[in-house]
């Protein structure tokens, strides 16, 4: 049996689901309080926001699941403990040096993305050997999700080089969150939901194929800030996903919570390219800016609704209890989209001037209060696998 002091680093998922919870709070708050003006940083405030979001929180919720599942998928041996817990490591000395060199230095940021760099190297390296020793009969479903790694280690050296060179920025940011983040959410979420779900619909090969080609359109255009072709493939994606997902026959109002929750999450894909479109449509023909409205409700009504998910079942079915939702938790699951809400609430005010600025204090504290009350909930089944 697994003693209280050891209990904290025996599974994949425990040691980087907390580091993701406390950078999620600490990252914010640094951002939000640069963003009022309170202190300054010594690197851009898009940089700052980007990255750390990415690499340092969403990477670390990604790496405790994928760590957790992904020698499932492919019927192979699970990772060594001494593998995932040199990672854990790396990536928390990533964490520190970028919080201190947010403050004092860009070489300490370099430093900090480097570490992150090379973790993320070693991580791809490991899921590779994975996905070629295991002996599952069918791999589509980890190519994609292996395929979506590769992205990431190439979107986190954009950004190293964006250091020097600043024009490579929206690159950086466009190939990390589409082709990485998202995608990669994307493609565990086409694959564990509909099992979730006792779904029996036919697998649709070409699916994720088709959506690949479209999310690499999507990152081209948008990091090369081209808005009408965008428009186009943020129309086709979302007609196409949402009519994938219809046939899916998943029955989300006959759902519990744990499930509904994911089911939630996969339609914010369709509805976040419909209202992307057409927010890049109000830019074109109002002359105006949504102010990164498309990015926020796929990073936050997607991503954050689809992670937290995921994250509250794995972390309860995992530590010997049943993946259910409490009326506590439902909560949580509700206040992710309320936070979506008022984000995109910030966005509109700003596209058309209402000077309702207070709406980001509220959002940015919403997202604090969201994952302090989540770590909260989880810490003690994280560190001592403590029962609810």
């Amino acid at each position: 049996m697994q003693t209280k002091e050891n209990y904290f680093l025996s599974q994949p998922h425990q040691p980087f689901f907390l580091l993701g919870i406390i950078n999620a709070f600490v990252m914010m708050l640094i951002f939000a309080l640069n963003y009022k003006g309170i202190f300054t940083l010594h690197v851009s405030a898009l940089t700052f926001h980007s990255y750390s979001l990415i690499f340092l929180v969403f990477t670390n919720f990604f790496t405790g699941f994928i760590f957790t599942t992904f020698p499932r998928f492919n019927q192979a041996q699970v990772i060594e403990k001494s593998y995932y817990v040199n990672i854990f490591y790396a990536n928390t000395l990533a964490s520190l040096l970028f919080i201190v060199g947010a403050f004092s230095s860009e070489m300490l940021i370099l430093a900090a993305m480097l570490v992150s760099l090379l973790t993320q190297v070693f991580i791809v390296l490991k899921l590779k050997n994975i996905y070629d020793a295991g002996m599952a009969p069918d791999k589509s479903d980890s190519f994609w999700i292996l395929n979506a790694n590769y992205f990431g280690v190439f979107g986190n050296l954009l950004f190293m080089l964006s250091l020097f060179a600043p024009v490579v920025l929206p690159s950086a940011i466009s190939v990390s969150f589409y082709m990485y983040l998202i995608f990669l959410a994307f493609s565990v979420g086409q694959r564990m939901i509909p099992f979730f779900s006792h779904s029996f619909a036919q697998k649709n090969e070409n699916f994720v194929k088709i959506i690949f080609v479209l999310f690499l359109l999507k990152s081209i255009f948008a990091a090369a800030d081209i808005k009408s072709v965008p428009i186009v493939i943020d129309l086709l994606l979302a007609l196409y996903m949402f009519i994938e997902f219809k046939r899916w026959d998943l029955h989300p109002l006959q759902s519990p919570p744990i499930l509904w929750v994911l089911h939630l999450a996969l339609f914010w894909l369709p509805l976040s390219f419909f209202l992307s479109a057409l927010s890049l449509v109000g830019e074109i023909f109002l002359d105006t800016s949504f102010y990164f409205l498309n990015i926020h409700l796929l990073g936050i009504g997607f991503l954050t609704t689809l992670l937290i998910g995921f994250g509250t079942r794995v972390t309860l079915g995992h530590s010997g209890q049943a993946p259910q939702a409490d009326t506590l938790a439902t909560k949580i699951f509700l206040s992710i989209q309320l936070v979506v809400l008022l984000r995109a609430l910030f966005s509109i005010n700003i596209a058309f001037g209402w000077g309702l600025n207070f709406l980001f204090d509220i959002s940015f504290t919403a997202w604090l209060l969201l994952f302090l009350v989540w770590g909260g909930r989880y810490f003690k089944i994280l560190v001592f696998g403590s029962k609810l």
